[in-house]
């Protein structure tokens, strides 16, 4: 008797902790009961994903891209009114926030690549930046090789810790990595001089180099490990809510409306200081949006 009452409480056990974390399949229908669009964002990911004081919503262009597809959901689910909640996310629990239903989309560089896809689904590619290695001018850093017995910063839960390390077992350097929790934190390790060199892509190094007091004194070196599409995440197997998702995206390129969101936030001055990018899109961009895609590397 012992045994079975222990068997059924086990089971009882294993019910709730599947139930506890079963995922949410139908987003539209959850948004539609809630009255609540959960949005993922982060909070220095300049100029893509950003938050200008502690208590407001990120800014940026996948913020504003973000916003294409909310307006579509209010549409779609006739809620005008329909409000928008976001949870600042990492590179370290992004994808478990999606999964597990705490955020519907998440909006910010995340990078699509085959084996994330094996856990959440991607809408088109909004952007493809190059992995590179920013360094103070004055380290004597002129090339990746050049990093051979140097501390490099990377972020947590980022494709470029992988892409580092691919390089050095194939270059067969000698490179010591630290790692921040988030883009500032590694940043910090590089201004600080605790690292020679941060590992990201191009374009947010860009971004990161801009806002310092000193940009004069940093550079980002020619080569690139890798070009990284980055899509805005959303849970798996659901048809109805990638539908929109994906149709909105590739409409606001092939529209030719992505050409200004582009704009705004990569050739002319942006919030908080009016700082300018100067970054045009790059070809591997410009494909991007002529032919929209959700292909993982």
């Amino acid at each position: 008797m012992k045994l079975k009452l222990a068997l059924a409480a086990a089971a009882v056990l294993a019910l709730q902790t599947v139930t506890a974390h079963a995922q949410p399949k139908d987003t539209l229908q959850k948004i539609k009961e809630t009255g609540v669009i959960q949005l993922g964002g982060r909070d220095a990911s300049f100029p893509f994903s950003y938050k200008t004081s502690a208590d407001a919503n990120p800014i940026g262009f996948s913020a504003d891209l973000c916003m294409k597809v909310v307006e579509a959901v209010k549409a779609k689910l006739d809620m005008p009114k329909l409000r928008v909640q976001y949870t600042i996310v990492t590179p370290a629990n992004r994808i478990p926030l999606v999964q597990n239903g705490t955020v519907d989309l998440e909006c910010s560089t995340t990078t699509n690549t085959v084996a994330r896809g094996q856990q959440v689904d991607f809408a088109p590619t909004h952007f493809v930046g190059s992995v590179a290695a920013a360094v103070k001018k004055t380290s004597g850093v002129d090339s990746m090789a050049h990093l051979d017995g140097k501390r490099v910063a990377t972020v947590t839960g980022s494709t470029a810790i992988q892409l580092l390390r691919a390089y050095r077992r194939s270059e067969k350097v000698d490179i010591a990595e630290v790692s921040g929790k988030d883009i500032s934190e590694a940043f910090l390790m590089l201004s600080s001089d605790r690292a020679v060199a941060m590992i990201l892509e191009d374009v947010q190094l860009a971004g990161l180099i801009a806002q310092v007091r000193n940009p004069g004194e940093y550079k980002i070196l020619d080569e690139r490990l890798r070009d990284e599409p980055y899509g805005f995440m959303y849970r798996k197997d659901d048809i109805q809510f990638k539908t929109l998702v994906d149709r909105t995206v590739a409409a606001v390129m092939k529209s030719g409306e992505i050409n200004e969101l582009y704009a705004k936030w990569f050739t002319r001055p942006v919030p908080p200081a009016n700082i300018n990018l100067n970054f045009p899109m790059s070809p591997a961009v410009r494909e991007a949006y002529k032919n929209p895609n959700n292909r993982g590397i």
